[in-house]
């Protein structure tokens, strides 16, 4: 299948999410540890994070939450998490928009294991 920038079921598409899935999946925890307490979206993230992994989410939802996710994780963004307040601007605007746009689609199921994980975090 050939890449169509409207079918998120095609080869590319298939590819990003699969490559952002594993890349998610290794860095997420180890970031999140290390912002939680520190910045107030972390306990969205961490139900965008369920939502992307969970079988029953649309392909679609799940490449938007690990893109988004992605970015949080990756150390070279717009704006370097080093800088003093300004660090996580970036980072909150794409989780806060990607779970705007997925909000549907992140289910209590999802919310309940983020509240669950949280307090694993900060216990």
């Amino acid at each position: 299948m050939k890449t169509n920038f409207f079918n998120p079921e095609d080869d590319q598409h298939q590819y990003n999410r699969e490559k952002n899935e594993k890349y998610v999946k290794k860095g997420f925890w180890a970031k999140t540890k290390r912002i939680a307490g520190k910045v107030p979206f972390v306990k969205d993230s961490v139900a965008m994070y369920y939502c992307a992994i969970d079988q029953k989410t649309p392909l679609w939802v799940k490449g938007v939450a690990l893109a988004a996710l992605a970015y949080v994780i990756n150390p070279f963004d717009v704006i370097p998490d080093t800088i003093p307040i300004l660090g996580f601007t970036d980072d909150a605007t794409a989780i806060f928009a990607a779970f705007k746009t997925l909000d549907k689609y992140i289910t209590k199921e999802h919310k309940k294991k983020a509240e669950e994980a949280m307090l694993g975090l900060n216990g």
